[in-house]
C-alpha cells in the first residue's frame, strides 16, 4: 500500500446523504498515521442485527452504494482486529489492513440478508483469504504453498511454531495427527519455511563476483559450440560409423563388430582374439593384425565427419 494513512474505501460507494456525512465526519480520507486509523475506526459505532438487515437489502435489491458504504465503514474495525493476528509474518501492518478492507468490500458485495447470518460471520472468511493471499504472494519471492492443502499447512504450521527451531520427530507427529495429514507433509513445508530466498546472480565485492547458483544452473545444452558438437556426435555414430563399416571387406567387418560393437550377456567386452582366430581358422596374432589394419582404415574414412 503506497499511502498507508490514506481511507481504503472505493470512491464508488461514497454518497452526499445526510447519513453518508455523518460517517465521513468520523473517518476522513486522509489521517496523520497508521495509529490514528485504527483511533477512527475504532470510534464508528457498530450496527444492530436489523440496522444491518435492513442496509444489507438496500444494497442488494437497490444497489444503494451508501448502505453498502455504511456497512464497510460500520466493519472496520473487525479487519484491524483480523490483521493484527498477522504481523508476525514480517509485513506491513498498513499491507495487512488495507488487503483485509478488500476482502472486507467483497464480502459486502456478496452478502445475502437473507441468509439470516450477521456480516460479521461472513465478512471473517473474505478478509482472512484476502489476506493469506497477500502474505503467500509477498513473504517470499518463490511461492512456499500453491494449493489450498498447502496453503492450510502454511499458516497452522506457522501459528504452532515457536521461535527458529525446528520441529522434534515427536512435534511433527503430534502435528500431523492434530490437521489430518501424513507427517512427510509436516516436514516438507516447514523446510519450505525456513528457507529463505538466494539472489540467482552474484554480488560484487571488491571487485570480484561471490559465487552464486546461476553457477552451476546454467544449461550449456543450447549453448551455440556445445549444439555443434552434439550434432558432430550424432553424425559420427550414425553415417560416419556406418560407411565406414561399409569400406571393410567381410571379414574385417565381422571383426570390429565382434571386437568392439557387440557386449556379452554378463556385460563384459566384445568377443577375444582366440575366439575369432578359431572361428576363421588363423592365429589369434593374425586376428589382431586384421583388426588395426580395419581400424586405421576405418579412422581414415572418419576424418571426413571430423
Amino acid at each position: 500500500m503506497s499511502n498507508p494513512m490514506t481511507l481504503p474505501i472505493p470512491a464508488s460507494l461514497a454518497s452526499t446523504s445526510t447519513r453518508a456525512l455523518a460517517l465521513q465526519s468520523m473517518l476522513p480520507g486522509t489521517l496523520g498515521n497508521l495509529d490514528a486509523y485504527i483511533q477512527a475506526v475504532s470510534c464508528i459505532p457498530l450496527l444492530s442485527q436489523a440496522d444491518e438487515m435492513r442496509l444489507a437489502a438496500e444494497y442488494r435489491e437497490q444497489n444503494n452504494l451508501d448502505s453498502a458504504r455504511h456497512l464497510v465503514l460500520s466493519h472496520l474495525r473487525l479487519v484491524v482486529s483480523i490483521a493484527r493476528n498477522y504481523i508476525g509474518y514480517g509485513l506491513p501492518h498498513a499491507d495487512l489492513i488495507q488487503e483485509g478492507n478488500i476482502g472486507l468490500m467483497k464480502a459486502v458485495k456478496r452478502f445475502d440478508p437473507r441468509q439470516n447470518v450477521r456480516l460479521v460471520s461472513y465478512a471473517i472468511y473474505w478478509i482472512k483469504a484476502e489476506i493469506h493471499e497477500y502474505i503467500l504472494r509477498n513473504w517470499r519471492m518463490v511461492k512456499v504453498a500453491t494449493t489450498k492443502a498447502q496453503r492450510k499447512l502454511f499458516f497452522n504450521l506457522r501459528s504452532h511454531k515457536q521461535g527458529m527451531q525446528p520441529f522434534t520427530p515427536d512435534e511433527i507427529t503430534g502435528l500431523a495427527k492434530e490437521l489430518n495429514v501424513k507427517r512427510e507433509e509436516v516436514a516438507e513445508m516447514e523446510t519450505r519455511m525456513a528457507g529463505g530466498d538466494i539472489a540467482l546472480e552474484g554480488q560484487f565485492e571488491d571487485g570480484r563476483e561471490s559465487f552464486a547458483p546461476i553457477g552451476y544452473l546454467a544449461d550449456s545444452r543450447t549453448e551455440p559450440t556445445a549444439v555443434l558438437a552434439s550434432r558432430q556426435r550424432d553424425l559420427l555414430h550414425t553415417a560416419g560409423l556406418t560407411n565406414a563399416l561399409e569400406s571393410l571387406d567381410s571379414r574385417s567387418r565381422r571383426i570390429i563388430d565382434a571386437r568392439w560393437l557387440q557386449v556379452q550377456d554378463d556385460g563384459s567386452g566384445g568377443t577375444t582374439l582366440h575366439e575369432l582366430a578359431d572361428e576363421f581358422g588363423v592365429s589369434a596374432e593374425r586376428i589382431r593384425q586384421i583388426e588395426a589394419s580395419a581400424l586405421k582404415k576405418m579412422r581414415g574414412t572418419l576424418q571426413h565427419y571430423a
